[in-house]
């Protein structure tokens, strides 16, 4: 299966500033072309100002995809679920990943930056950008998420 290569923004809060910097140099040294939105401190932010913009690109088509970051991956995915084409997949294993694409399409990955090692985040990363929508029964019920 060939890597997604299109750009990839990442956003983040201060919880997941780390992981962020880590994950950015990671991928862009596998060959991945990474916009990164912020934040660019540890300061002490709020995850929606930088949740808001990614999830919106994505929604309105300007990125096929994107990795969301905060210290429990659970505020940053409540926040880009609230848009209309966004299904935004909360991932702590490389498994979740790759059924969070398989069957439900997941077009952001949110990751916890305080609960998973960074190596594993790039794991994640990996699976999630190589792992195909299997469409299907799947599709069916994804069309089905939308109201």
């Amino acid at each position: 299966m060939d890597t997604w290569k299109e750009i990839i923004p990442v956003a983040c809060d201060h919880g997941g500033f780390e992981m962020k910097e880590y994950l950015v140099k990671h991928l862009k040294d596998l060959g991945y072309k990474i916009e990164d939105l912020g934040t660019y401190s540890s300061e002490s932010v709020d995850y929606p100002d930088f949740i808001h913009p990614l999830a919106k690109a994505v929604n309105s088509g300007l990125y096929k995809m994107g990795i969301i970051i905060c210290g429990s991956g659970n505020g940053a995915q409540m926040v880009a679920n609230k848009y209309h084409k966004v299904r935004a997949a909360l991932c702590w294993t490389v498994e979740i990943a790759r059924l969070a694409r398989q069957h439900n399409d997941a077009n952001i990955l949110s990751l916890p930056g305080r609960f998973i090692s960074f190596e594993l985040a790039v794991q994640i990363a990996e699976v999630f950008f190589t792992t195909s929508f299997e469409g299907g029964r799947h599709e069916t019920r994804v069309n089905k998420i939308i109201i």
